[in-house]
Formats: C-alpha cells, sequence, structure tokens
C-alpha cells in the first residue's frame, strides 16, 4: 500500500520540478537530433535510444505533445516553434485516421495543447492559426465518435481489435468528443442525422464505468471492489457483454496496471468536467447529480485499488495477478524493485495515475471533503516525488528517455532486456515521458497559481 506522507507538499517538490525540467529539454533535443523519423513515430527505448514498433502511430502525439508541455512549464520558444512545425507536417492524418481509438491521445496532446495555449495568451493569437486548431479538434472528435459500437445500455468507441473490443484506455479519447462538443461542432451521418458527440463521450463513460471497472458486488469471483479490465468483449449481433479479456495484461481476470491508470486519470478529469457543465445541458443524458455519482462512484474505487495493490513508494509492478509476484514476498510492503529477478514495474503506469489522484484530491477539496480529498492528493504528490528521483528519473545525458522503468507489452516480449537481466528494465516509453510532463505541469502551475490546468477550461 502507498506510504502517504503528509509533510509532503507541491512546495516540496518545487526543486525537484526545476531539475525536472532541465532534464525534460535535454531529452526533447536529444530525440530531435539523433531519432530518424523516417523509421516513424518513437514508442519506447532499446538501450536507451528510441525505437518504431507497435500496432499504430499512436505515439506521435506524446513526443510533440511533450514539446508544448515543456514550453508550458519554461517557456523555450525553440522546442515550441520546432513541434509546431511538426504538427504542422505529419501530425494532419492523425485528425482523418478512422482505424484508432487515440484520438485523445495524438489530437488533444498537440492541437488541443496549442489551442490552449493560444487562448491562455501565451502563445500569439491569430485568427487563421486559432480557426486550424479548431478545425482539427472538431474533426478528430466526430471521427473518433463515428468509430461507434451500440449495445443494449448504450455504446462505446471500439478499440482497433475490432467492434467487440472495449479498451479502457479508450476513456481519455472521451476528451476528443468533449473538445469536439465545446466547440460547436455537429456530428452527421446517414441522412444528415445530428448524432450528439456529448452523448457518445457520455454513453462511452457509462459503459466503461459498467464493464471495464469492478465494484465488489458480486460479479464475478474476481470481483475485488476498483480492480480493471484491460478489454470488455461483447456479442455485436445482440449486443450483449460476454467477458472481460486483455491485450497487454496477463488476464482478463487480473488487473493490468496502466489501464487502472488509464481509468484512474481518465475518470477523474472527466468527472471536472462534468461539473463544469451546466445541469440543463446534462438533462437528457441522465442529469448531472446522476453522471456525477457514477463517475465518482468509479474514481475512488478505481483510485482505492491503486492505492492498496502499489508498493510503498508508489511504483506498481505491471499487473497486479503476474506469476513472478508470488515469488517476491511482501513486495507490497516496500518500495518497487524495478531491478527484481521476477517481474518488472510499470513507472508509465505510476505517472499516468498520479495525475488523477491529483485532479481527484483537488475536486473533492473543492467540494468540502477535505479529509478525504487530503488522502488522493498525498498518495499523487507521494508517486510524483518517487517518480522524480532515482532510479525512475533519467538523469544519464545519453539515454533519449525521461522516465525509466516503463513497460510497454510485457506478454509479446516487446520489451529491452538488458544482459544479466531476467526481466525489461532501464527503458523508457513516449507515453510514461509525456505523462509525467503533464503532472509536472499540473503541479508547477499550481506552485506557480496560474490558472487551473485542465483540457478543456480554456474552450468557451
Amino acid at each position: 500500500m502507498i506510504n502517504l506522507t503528509p509533510e509532503l507538499t507541491p512546495s516540496s517538490l518545487a526543486g525537484k520540478l526545476k531539475v525536472f525540467w532541465d532534464l525534460s529539454g535535454d531529452k526533447i533535443n536529444l530525440i530531435r537530433n539523433d531519432y530518424d523519423e523516417r523509421k516513424g513515430s518513437p514508442v519506447f527505448t532499446s538501450g536507451g535510444r528510441y525505437t518504431t514498433r507497435g500496432w499504430t502511430e499512436w505515439t506521435q502525439g506524446f513526443q510533440y505533445g511533450s514539446a508544448i508541455i515543456h514550453f508550458d512549464a519554461t517557456g523555450d520558444t525553440g522546442i515550441l516553434d520546432e513541434a509546431r512545425k511538426k504538427i504542422v507536417e505529419k501530425m494532419a492524418p492523425h485528425i482523418s485516421h478512422t482505424g484508432v481509438h487515440d484520438h485523445g491521445f495524438n489530437n488533444i496532446s498537440t492541437y488541443g495543447n496549442l489551442l490552449r495555449l493560444m487562448n491562455e495568451g501565451k502563445i500569439r493569437s491569430d485568427k487563421w492559426e486559432k480557426n486550424f486548431y479548431e478545425l482539427a479538434l472538431k474533426i478528430s472528435g466526430a471521427v473518433q465518435a463515428s468509430r461507434w459500437t451500440s449495445i443494449k445500455d448504450g455504446g462505446f468507441i471500439h478499440s482497433f481489435n475490432g467492434p467487440h473490443s472495449l479498451f479502457v484506455d479508450t476513456l481519455r479519447s472521451c476528451r476528443s468528443l468533449v473538445v469536439s462538443h465545446r466547440l460547436g461542432h455537429v456530428m452527421q451521418g446517414e441522412g444528415d442525422m445530428r448524432i450528439s458527440l456529448l452523448g457518445r463521450a457520455l454513453d462511452h463513460i457509462k459503459a466503461t464505468a459498467r464493464y471495464s471497472v469492478f465494484y465488489g458486488e458480486g460479479r464475478d469471483i474476481y470481483d475485488i471492489r476498483g480492480r480493471t479490465a484491460h478489454e470488455s468483449i461483447f456479442n455485436t449481433k445482440d449486443g450483449n457483454f460476454r467477458c472481460p479479456g486483455t491485450q497487454q495484461g496477463y488476464s482478463g481476470f487480473s488487473t493490468w496496471t496502466r489501464g487502472l491508470a488509464w481509468a484512474v486519470c481518465g475518470f477523474a478529469e472527466e468527472i471536472e468536467w462534468i461539473d463544469s457543465v451546466d445541469d440543463k445541458e446534462l438533462e437528457p443524458f441522465g442529469g448531472k447529480e446522476s453522471l456525477l455519482k457514477m463517475m465518482l462512484k468509479a474514481a475512488l474505487a478505481t483510485s482505492d485499488f491503486y492505492i492498496e495493490y502499489t508498493p510503498v513508494d508508489g511504483v506498481p509492478y505491471w499487473d497486479t495477478g503476474a506469476p513472478g509476484l508470488s515469488k517476491l514476498g511482501d513486495y507490497l510492503s516496500r518500495p518497487s524493485d524495478p531491478y527484481n529477478k521476477f517481474e518488472p514495474v510499470d513507472s508509465s503506469a505510476a505517472a499516468i495515475a498520479c495525475q488523477g489522484l491529483l485532479r481527484l484530491g483537488h475536486y473533492l477539496a473543492e467540494h468540502n471533503e477535505k479529509e478525504k480529498a487530503a488522502h488522493y492528493w498525498q498518495a499523487g504528490l507521494r508517486v510524483l516525488d518517487t517518480l522524480l528521483t532515482e532510479p525512475y528519473l533519467s538523469t544519464d545525458k545519453k539515454h533519449q528517455g525521461l522516465l525509466l522503468h516503463s513497460v510497454y507489452h510485457r506478454p509479446n516480449g516487446w520489451d529491452n532486456v538488458p544482459e544479466g537481466s531476467n526481466i525489461p528494465n532501464g527503458e523508457s516509453s513516449m507515453w510514461g515521458d509525456y505523462h509525467i510532463r503533464e503532472a509536472c505541469l499540473y503541479l508547477h502551475r499550481i506552485l506557480n497559481n496560474e490558472d487551473y490546468y485542465t483540457y478543456f477550461n480554456y474552450i468557451k
């Protein structure tokens, strides 16, 4: 269980954040100078150098988005200008990509962050450039929403596995639908039928909360409150749920911790969004009170599970059911060990989850639940404090990664196992590097009394 330390505060992390941003700039420049983009998008490192491998180009937005996040915290215009140039040159196919569930990753991280900076006055406002970003985000949301599977109690954005497959990761792609909706976009189907982007976003959130999250209510004999299934499988002929499954975890009946982290982060940031929406706008979809209750139930359950089933320093092993964990003894009562002999940790899961824990704590504090809020806030700070120190922070000037000990696809054996080790360790991923930057920006803006950072609050 994560060890909560009340003396840990945002201010106590200020020195570590300064070191972090210096390293962040070095890593961005190292990749820019040494990585050959003709090979495809950088995905994860092998021997400290970024390589490309995977199903889709789902990490390109994290590469350029990292540069935008870095500028937001540091004001480094050289890094920003290069990223803006690359986004125009390379990101257009991601806007109209009908074959993936990753629009909330690729396009909100790039076009969304740029529009946010412009609306916040952090970069020069240009009418046509702003229109360009807005149009990209409008289309991206509609394309993502068109990847739709209807089920008996609603529907969901299906994964690249096909119409039967709901991934817990895709909760973060609801951001693309929300932003498109808030920009006033209208999705149209056959016969000019108007399809609500708001409705589809909410239906997907509901489906994820119902089928991807367990609540200890007897759903099956592995129903432990807060655990998540990476994939939920449906019969597309009759719309019925069939079973939990996984692609990157150990099994459908264990918890792949990066999937858990997507839920922790995704529900927390969508709660913040729902809280900002007018009650009347949500009446056709069950009402604001009902929606917040459903989402808060999922956020609290998944966050509690993360806190309870993660070692004391806040960095989880890659799957809570990984068979080698039984050989580690009481591993939850001591700090995570990325160099153990049996199972790898996944620092990228920690980077994703810590932002969700912080956001959940902030939301609860804003709604006068101070004691409960402190629990999640302290957990988030504890995770981030660990990630900002070695052995997780990458201080080697030759290593292109920023956050060490990330795992991509353990079942497929895609991760580099260094000589003399039995398990992957010492490597980074583009999503891990992006999300540690995003979590640090979140805290940076709080420390500097800037406007509270969300993906949506700059869109009127």
